[in-house]
């Protein structure tokens, strides 16, 4: 088996690969801390699994999903991530990702989601798994920031930050018109008036 690892940090991906090859001795391991090297490498060669952090240079996790899935790209993607879960695993999946699962996880959990993953089955955690059967049961509406897309939630949390609309567009490769845009969207569908009340908004629901 082969396995793409792509993580912007050195010692994450050797770590990562050192914990896998515990429970999976013979895998081969390709390994890269850009994203846009990663989609690269995804669309010139089949792997049997490709894991991929959400944070990374010039393209993030869930940009590269999304052209995957354009593309009908089959590879199944495990995003292994410190972003939290709450606020992006319910997204990753529905971008076609096989799995989510937070860094801070053991070893042996991250072993049971990629044999999953391997069989041809999705996998989340078991708080994720209890959280979505919740919402089912109490019938509770999304929060307005849930429905934002995955840009546009993107764009929120750089302004709740405090970026600029100059330093999220250098961030996210994107035009200064086209991150204005954006924000002028979170605002419209969050009934917000202006980015002091759109900070007040995600530090309440502790999004940043």
């Amino acid at each position: 088996m082969t396995f793409l690892i792509a993580d912007d940090h050195l010692v994450v991906r050797k770590g990562l690969m050192q914990i896998i090859r515990e429970d999976f001795p013979d895998t081969l391991f390709e390994e890269t801390g850009s994203g846009k090297e990663a989609l690269e490498k995804l669309r010139a060669k089949s792997y049997d699994l490709a894991i991929l952090d959400i944070t990374m240079p010039e393209i993030n996790g869930l940009d590269i999903l999304r052209q995957l899935k354009s593309e009908n790209n089959k590879i199944p993607v495990l995003i292994l991530t410190s972003q939290p879960e709450e606020q992006y695993a319910i997204r990753v999946l529905k971008a076609g990702a096989s799995g989510f699962i937070g860094k801070e996880v053991a070893a042996d959990e991250l072993a049971t989601a990629i044999r999953k993953i391997l069989s041809g089955r999705k996998y989340i955690t078991e708080s994720l798994s209890e959280r979505l059967a919740s919402d089912l049961s109490d019938g509770s509406s999304k929060a307005p920031h849930e429905m934002l897309s995955d840009r546009e939630f993107e764009v929120m949390k750089h302004l709740a930050s405090g970026k600029t609309v100059s330093e999220i567009a250098e961030a996210l490769f994107l035009s200064v018109p086209t991150v204005s845009t954006y924000r002028n969207r979170v605002l419209q569908k969050l009934n917000l008036k202006n980015n002091a009340e759109l900070m007040h908004y995600a530090i309440t629901l502790k999004l940043v």
